[in-house]
């Protein structure tokens, strides 16, 4: 059983660093295929993605793209693009004026400061219209191999569930989160507490009883700790042509892996 809430209180910075690298071990075990959920083949088919999983998922995005990017496959092709014509191919994606005008806008960008290619550091790319931290952390990491932190409203949700920052602005959050973990570690520990935080680890609701990290969170106990009724709750956001492993690799939901070292 998880420990009582005030012995995480009284945790010392080294036992809660110990008891952070536990949780993404066994988070990397349960999700051995975490991955950028969004469909990408360049920079910048990633970025405008991105841009685009705004208010909407990621399963909505992948559907939208290849339309996309087939009408207008450079940031040039972006930047020059009708605005009538785009605004009906990302009408499935919500606010789709509003995202229009971001993906013009930054095809121009791109194009008038970048030669029309995806910049490779971060203080470049949050220059960029409608391109923040996390959008960055996102292109740096999954197209650039460049080691950063992706604090959506996931990541920051299961950081403060697992009582390793009481930070709510999404900076501090990465800062004192980047802080717990090794540089190589820190893209695949953005998939897997985002693929936790989709699947498992509820806002409303959490799977607490089929939670593979349980015995380390002091959030234990905010959702269902019944095994069985736990699995009930578990989601997979999953494209109509995508099938999930049966059974899924890592141990299963509710199993007790043995305890990492």
């Amino acid at each position: 059983m998880p420990a009582s809430p005030a012995a995480y209180a009284a945790e010392s910075p080294v036992a809660r660093t110990r008891r952070a690298r536990k949780i993404y071990r066994a988070l990397v075990d349960r999700y051995p295929y975490a991955h950028a959920e969004l469909d990408f083949e360049t920079p910048l088919q990633l970025l405008v993605a991105t841009v685009l999983s705004a208010q909407t998922t990621d399963v909505t995005v992948n559907k939208v793209t290849p339309i996309l990017f087939s009408r207008w496959p450079t940031a040039q092709a972006l930047a020059a693009a009708d605005r009538v014509s785009m605004e009906e191919v990302l009408k499935p994606t919500g606010f789709f004026r509003a995202k229009t005008n971001s993906v013009i806008t930054l095809g121009q960008a791109l194009v008038e400061r970048f030669d029309g290619e995806v910049p490779r550091r971060l203080k470049d790319l949050v220059t960029l219209p409608g391109v923040g931290r996390k959008t960055a952390n996102v292109v740096l990491g999954n197209a650039f191999d460049v080691p950063g932190i992706t604090v959506d409203t996931h990541f920051g949700r299961l950081a403060r569930r697992f009582g390793w920052t009481e930070e709510t602005d999404p900076v501090k959050v990465e800062h004192e989160i980047g802080a717990l973990f090794p540089r190589k570690d820190w893209v695949m520990l953005s998939h897997v507490l985002i693929f936790h935080g989709r699947r498992t680890c509820h806002a409303r609701k959490p799977a607490c009883g089929a939670c593979p990290v349980a015995r380390w969170c002091p959030s234990y106990g905010e959702g269902e700790t019944d095994p069985v009724k736990a699995l009930t709750l578990l989601k997979y956001e999953l494209a109509p042509s995508a099938v999930l492993p049966d059974p899924p690799p890592g141990p299963l939901p509710g199993e007790r892996a043995e305890e990492p070292a």
